[in-house]
């Protein structure tokens, strides 16, 4: 059952998308609440250790250089969204995308096969993430991911449109489903045809998350930068 989404976190939000933007020039001010000044502050920290760690520097997610093109057949490639576990570091769900990297990861190792992850930069749309990353998947088989979590196997030489298995509700994803994903993957790699990995269809999750996707996906998609190549990611679960 998807969790509620508390008002003063989405309030934090909205003001911290507003002010960086610009769009205003002055702070975004809602009417002050004696009841709720408090839960709001608490947010606002909340809001801070999810969406921006202190210079966008992360231990465990370290840029070895641009991606260049995989040659090898038992490689999966997992391509990352622009704000993954920089500007952004939890799914919308709170679930830790250094979990999220952990479990898709083993269960290409499952399988026998190597993971390598590569971040993208020329758009936020999980779709064409994912086939930048099979365009440098020596297996041609690729797990994209968005920041707050939906995902994708795409296969090179498909349209962007046409996965081979699509997780849109990123609510409804736990960490045993990005492990099932993982392995998937890399059965497609191998040339099996697995069975698709279910996951549960929450009608609920899209109302309920439709405010704070959109606000993530605008924090996502600020850090597209046109034209720039896919960066190598070196990740450290020690």
């Amino acid at each position: 059952m998807a969790k509620e989404i508390d008002e003063a976190l989405l309030r934090s939000i909205i003001k911290d998308v507003i002010s960086e933007v610009g769009t205003v020039e002055t702070p975004i001010s809602f009417k002050d609440d004696p009841k709720t000044s408090a839960a709001q502050s608490s947010s606002n920290a909340a809001v801070a250790t999810q969406t921006r760690p202190t210079a966008n520097k992360v231990d465990w997610f370290k840029h070895v250089g641009i991606a260049k093109p995989g040659f090898s057949k038992d490689e999966v490639v997992i391509a990352v969204a622009p704000a993954f576990a920089e500007e952004i570091t939890r799914t919308m769900i709170k679930t830790p995308h250094k979990d999220v990297l952990r479990q898709v990861i083993a269960g290409i190792e499952e399988e026998g096969l190597k993971a390598r992850v590569v971040k993208v930069y020329r758009t936020s749309d999980v779709s064409f993430c994912a086939v930048e990353g099979d365009s440098l998947s020596g297996s041609g088989i690729t797990v994209g991911i968005q920041s707050k979590g939906t995902t994708i196997i795409h296969q090179k030489d498909q349209e962007p449109l046409n996965n081979l298995e699509l997780f849109p509700q990123a609510p409804v994803l736990t960490l045993d489903t990005y492990r099932a994903i993982g392995k998937n993957a890399a059965q497609y790699a191998k040339g099996m045809s697995p069975t698709p990995v279910p996951t549960v269809n929450d009608q609920m999750s899209r109302v309920q998350y439709q405010a704070l996707s959109a606000l993530m996906h605008i924090q996502e998609t600020k850090q597209v930068v046109v034209g720039k190549p896919a960066e190598e990611i070196e990740v450290n679960f020690d």
